[in-house]
């Protein structure tokens, strides 16, 4: 900026007492360009009377000024903080890019507007390239399902434990989540495995592939982190379970319950032994055990067989029998198998240690 364009500026202030809409906008663009101009000449009274006076005109004008103003300003390190807090509450249209781009907001000033405003002021703040966990935590607790999944999609926001946990708890029954939770690259493991029963077949090897490739310390802390809030109320046993454990447990007694032993309980209808016979031979819990069983899920029971360390013809074998009032149960059961067959036993292992915490969590109750 010129001494002469510094000379005006009080002068252009003093414009801002002007009536006229059309002058005050003129007004607000020059001194818009003056403030752009003179980036390395301001004085820090001068950048407060900036930010004062572009405030108070932006407040008379017209929402398609305050949005371009607001584009103009949104990436500006050294924008007047006056301003761009005043745009920041403004009606969405204006907000958006500031919220989304401004390095001139405070968390204070973030979580004002979080605090305050609806979803799309919520989803702006979601998007920026960091959010702080104190920020994210407000967005978790009032933010929909869509603004969720923004900023779940956002590596650059920083969830704390608590909001990972109820982010994966609402996640859990809404599809439409399903791919940003388990995409997520700083989501805990333990919360990872959580979703593996409720996601497609895709997202569930994706897991499969960040268990393979967690660090040996990280799984022990995560292991450690899930077993302080895994639950262990998992509904009702069946009627004759006590039945059927005594039975399971004469057979391992006398070295009999064997992974073939598992097979001729499935074929002739013993569900309930069957069920402890794998949750016994996996090291995982029943409750476990009867939701891969009942709900069909042979590629979790392939988890299963192979940190067992089963031969692929007998997990084939569960699979045909378990498919088949199913069209073509031979034909799935194969597929099934083949996937048995890429499926390292590492990752097996790996996931079945997330598994495996129900049952802790089920015995120390």
């Amino acid at each position: 900026m010129t001494d002469a364009t510094m000379s005006r500026l009080p002068d252009l202030i003093a414009l801002a007492e002007e009536n006229s809409s059309e002058k005050r906008r003129a007004l607000l663009r020059e001194l818009t360009d003056h403030f752009f101009g003179s980036a390395t000449t301001r004085t820090e009274t001068e950048d407060g009377l900036y930010g004062a006076v572009l405030a108070r005109l932006a407040d008379d004008m017209e929402t398609a000024v305050r949005t371009e103003l607001a584009a103009r300003f949104a990436d500006a390190p050294d924008a007047p903080h006056t301003l761009i807090r005043r745009l920041a509450n403004d009606e969405a249209s204006v907000a958006a890019p500031v919220l989304s781009n401004s390095p001139v907001l405070t968390d204070e000033d973030l979580l004002g507007v979080v605090r305050q405003h609806g979803q799309d002021h919520l989803r702006a703040v979601s998007t920026r390239a960091s959010v702080s966990e104190a920020v994210s935590d407000v967005i978790v607790e009032r933010g929909d399902d869509e603004t969720l999944g923004t900023l779940l999609r956002n590596d650059g926001a920083r969830l704390s434990r608590k909001a990972s946990e109820t982010a994966v708890e609402r996640a859990r029954s809404n599809p439409a989540l399903h791919e940003a939770t388990v995409s997520r690259a700083s989501l805990p493991p333990d919360l990872l495995n959580d979703m593996y029963f409720v996601v497609e077949a895709r997202l569930r090897t994706r897991i499969l592939e960040q268990n393979a490739r967690l660090d040996p310390a990280l799984l022990e802390s995560a292991l450690a982190a899930g077993r302080a809030r895994v639950a262990s109320d998992d509904g009702t046993l069946p009627a004759d379970y006590s039945e059927c454990l005594a039975y399971v447990e004469e057979l391992r007694a006398a070295g009999q319950l064997t992974p073939q032993m598992l097979a001729r309980f499935l074929r002739s209808g013993g569900r309930t032994s069957f069920l402890i016979a794998l949750a016994q031979l996996s090291d995982i819990d029943f409750h476990t055990a009867r939701q891969i069983v009942e709900r069909r899920e042979l590629d979790a029971l392939a988890v299963v067989c192979k940190a067992a360390d089963l031969d692929r013809a007998l997990f084939l074998t569960y699979a045909v029998v378990l498919l088949n009032d199913d069209g073509d149960a031979m034909a799935k059961a194969h597929a099934y198998a083949r996937m048995y067959a890429d499926l390292s036993r590492e990752a097996a292992l790996r996931t079945l240690r997330f598994w495996r915490m129900r049952r802790g969590a089920q015995a120390a109750a």
